[in-house]
């Protein structure tokens, strides 16, 4: 009831996953930072998370995770399954009781598998989508890809749900966790859009500044900022900063142009 992709991309793992199903990002995903991801679907099986990312994490290969996985599963005909390692390629099992149509495709580091689709173009969409797109941030490719399938056909029921998880060691919020991306869309008339502008909001609040496009505050830079931070009744720029959950992207001497961006509109 699903399509999704698994995927690597440097020390990263994640899964992005869209279905006509309530809270699909509750079943299907799973991942830990320098160890793996997988996506179980269709009859989704609960245990092949934390069996699969075990197996995962002692250094059996993804493929041999989905056959460990599946040969000690009675109910592996109705499983759908997909498989990312830190090395070699990706790993896809389509189960032969799957509702049509039902299958995926797998190469280095990624594994793409839908079940209930509109056809095998979903599938194709996403795997070039994922392959002619190496230039984007590892988060964007996964809903990029994710959003081909959707505009291929998708879920041949229609759309409800759709959510992103990627594991990073120490990328998490304030470098105190591995989870990078933790974005859900539970119910929802176009989630696979609705994914894409939460992504971009996340962007916003806990990305890191271009060290590049830095703006020096001195001289008449620093005098506006100062008048826009008084505009919104706050003493200093980390202050206001935290109030707008913005603090991640502070440096000290210095003003990203989207914070400032940010700072002059809240003064208006």
């Amino acid at each position: 009831m699903t399509f999704s992709v698994v995927a690597r991309s440097g020390s990263a793992v994640g899964v992005a996953v869209a279905s006509k199903f309530l809270a699909a990002g509750a079943v299907v995903p799973a991942a830990e930072a320098e160890v793996g991801a997988l996506a179980t679907q269709a009859m989704a099986n609960f245990a092949y998370r934390p069996q699969g990312l075990t197996l995962l994490r002692t250094g059996v290969a993804p493929a041999d995770v989905v056959a460990g996985l599946t040969a000690a599963d009675p109910g592996r005909a109705d499983r759908q399954l997909g498989v990312v390692g830190c090395s070699g390629d990706g790993a896809t099992y389509t189960g032969v009781d799957c509702l049509d149509w039902a299958g995926g495709v797998a190469g280095p580091g990624y594994a793409i598998q839908g079940n209930i689709l509109t056809g095998p173009e979903v599938v194709e969409a996403m795997q070039d989508t994922w392959l002619g797109g190496a230039e984007l941030p590892f988060a964007e490719r996964l809903v990029a890809t994710l959003a081909a399938g959707d505009a291929a056909g998708g879920d041949s029921r229609g759309r409800q749900s759709a959510a992103l998880y990627v594991a990073d060691r120490g990328a998490g919020y304030g470098g105190l966790s591995d989870v990078s991306y933790d974005l859900r869309v539970d119910d929802h008339p176009d989630p696979v859009t609705e994914l894409a502008r939460l992504l971009a909001g996340h962007e916003i609040l806990f990305g890191t500044p271009d060290p590049a496009t830095l703006l020096e505050l001195t001289g008449a830079l620093a005098t506006e900022v100062t008048s826009l931070l008084t505009a919104t009744g706050h003493p200093t720029l980390d202050r206001w900063a935290g109030v707008e959950n913005l603090e991640g992207r502070l440096v000290p001497g210095y003003i990203d142009p989207l914070v400032l961006a940010h700072l002059r509109t809240k003064a208006r």
